[in-house]
């Protein structure tokens, strides 16, 4: 996993400097490391040795108990929660992202993944992301798209039940937009990217999903239909019927309509009641505190693009169009994104208590007979993932003397809670009371105590007893019996500070 320290370290084990210059992307970096160099890693035994650890880990890691689990296992009925948005930050080498969003997103992932929440995401594949900046030798900032190999980045391909690649269809006006749906597989959650690059497309078709917030309405809203519209179908496609679609910015705003259209042609359900289905299983989260950043079409182009989706509901225009404008009988009032999202959730969210207060003030028209502090919009301040944002130093640290808790089943806070009653700092303890009685003398790895957590490679400050066994260098030198018998060294408590005051 990228966001593993130990398993960076072994990457940059085989070429530290080629692995920066292909952006740290462990797939690039395998595919331009020459024959030659394998060989001489096969022949090391401390290289083989730490590849042994991360893949342990990485396996351990998946099939461990997880927090979701010990709390829910026994429902008869699992759920299943879909993340929609249109850009996930992962990793430098997936670039699907522009900025924060994608940033919360991804750590959404990874945190979903760490708790065994069952969550699946569902974005677009970005063949040439979102624009780079350079400057040029005037020194004037400029932009470029450079085109991403998709066979250098870690998708899986998903099949339909023939072998063929899985593809949907998104109704266009006068045509269907075919998309082939790939996965990455983060930790345990899978995210879904849609790709229109297929030869069943016409050109312009194709560069649909070619740049991230590229082009203009024109481009936007196909981008969204695509991603709210091909998202649920690429679900339906892979067999998942998500209980919770959860959209992150109203981007994917138009999934509700495709869930509306889903009940009432599969279950006989009127629009009213199909509305209120789904919104009960659907939650919304607002980023941008400026009425310029969410996206809102002229009511043409809505009833160019969905006029379709306005038939399959069964509802005339006004209320169609009422769905996308706070103000239900403005008809110069354009179709916002963002309010279709509101509409159709049962919960709202802002991403901080200051920015749930704008927001409720920003769209309050949608209720008005609410005051602002009684507008259904909540806040939920921004988390992250903490492993991903941690030190290597500083994750070395925590593994040694929290355990595997701080990234394993347990995750984020309650994994530093329980590092407190880990079971293997209560046997370090166990073990040290034992050797006091003893004489002082450690007991060793093997010996009545668990092993100390061994660190990441890539360095390591030489202190009274040399080399840490944990450093790159020390690794590659060190026999496998030294790397197999560790000392456990916990330090002596300090005694408690005093305020000079």
């Amino acid at each position: 996993m990228v966001w593993n320290p130990d398993a960076v370290a072994l990457f940059r084990r085989i070429d530290g400097d080629l692995y920066e210059s292909v952006e740290n992307s462990p797939i690039r970096l395998l595919s331009a490391t020459p024959q030659s160099r394998f060989e001489q890693l096969e022949q090391d035994d401390g290289f083989l040795v730490h590849l042994d650890r991360v893949w342990k880990k990485l396996n351990d890691y998946l099939v461990q108990s997880t927090w979701f689990a010990e709390k829910f296992g026994g429902r008869e009925d699992p759920a299943l929660f879909a993340y929609f948005s249109m850009e996930f930050g992962i990793h430098e080498c997936l670039p699907i992202y522009s900025g924060g969003l994608g940033v919360l997103a991804g750590d959404h992932l990874k945190s979903a993944s760490d708790l065994g929440v069952p969550l699946v995401g569902m974005s677009l594949l970005f063949r040439q992301g979102y624009f780079r900046q350079y400057l040029n030798q005037e020194g004037w900032q400029q932009e470029h798209n450079p085109d991403t190999e998709v066979f250098h980045l870690p998708l899986i391909p998903e099949l339909a039940a023939d072998g063929s690649p899985l593809m949907i269809s998104v109704p266009f006006p006068g045509r269907e937009l075919w998309v082939r749906v790939w996965r990455v597989q983060v930790g345990r959650v899978p995210l879904y990217l849609l790709d229109a690059n297929v030869p069943r497309n016409s050109a312009e078709d194709r560069h649909v999903t070619a740049q991230l917030y590229g082009g203009e309405q024109d481009m936007r809203i196909k981008q969204e239909m695509v991603l709210g519209i091909g998202g649920i179908r690429a679900l339906r496609a892979l067999g998942k019927n998500p209980t919770v679609c959860h959209m992150n910015e109203g981007h994917s705003a138009f999934c509700a309509l495709e869930r509306m259209r889903l009940m009432m042609e599969e279950n006989r359900l009127d629009f009213a009641t199909a509305f209120e289905a789904v919104k009960a299983g659907t939650c919304f989260t607002t980023h941008t505190p400026v009425p310029a950043g969410n996206d809102a079409f002229p009511a043409a182009m809505i009833e160019h693009y969905l006029g379709g989706y306005m038939n399959a509901l069964g509802v005339d225009r006004p209320t169609f169009l009422g769905l996308g404008r706070q103000d239900v009988r403005d008809e110069s009032e354009a179709f916002g994104m963002t309010v279709l999202a509101l509409r159709t959730s049962n919960t709202s969210n802002g991403v901080s208590r200051l920015h749930g207060e704008v927001s409720r003030k920003m769209w309050q028209k949608i209720w008005p007979g609410l005051s602002s502090t009684e507008v259904p919009i909540g806040s939920i301040t921004n988390g992250v993932h903490t492993p991903s944002w941690l030190a290597p130093e500083m994750y070395q640290l925590y593994d040694r003397y929290l355990g595997l808790a701080l990234a394993g089943a347990a995750g984020g806070a309650r994994g530093l809670a329980a590092g407190r009653t880990h079971p293997r700092r209560g046997a370090l303890a166990h073990a040290r009371a034992a050797a006091r009685a003893a004489g002082g003398v450690r007991p060793q790895a093997g010996a009545g105590a668990a092993p100390a957590p061994q660190g990441h490679a890539g360095g390591g400050r030489r202190g009274r007893r040399g080399a840490r066994p944990g450093s790159g260098d020390d690794r590659l030198r060190a026999p496998l019996r030294h790397l197999q018998a560790r000392h456990v060294d916990l330090p002596q408590p300090r005694p408690p500070r005093r305020d000079p005051q």
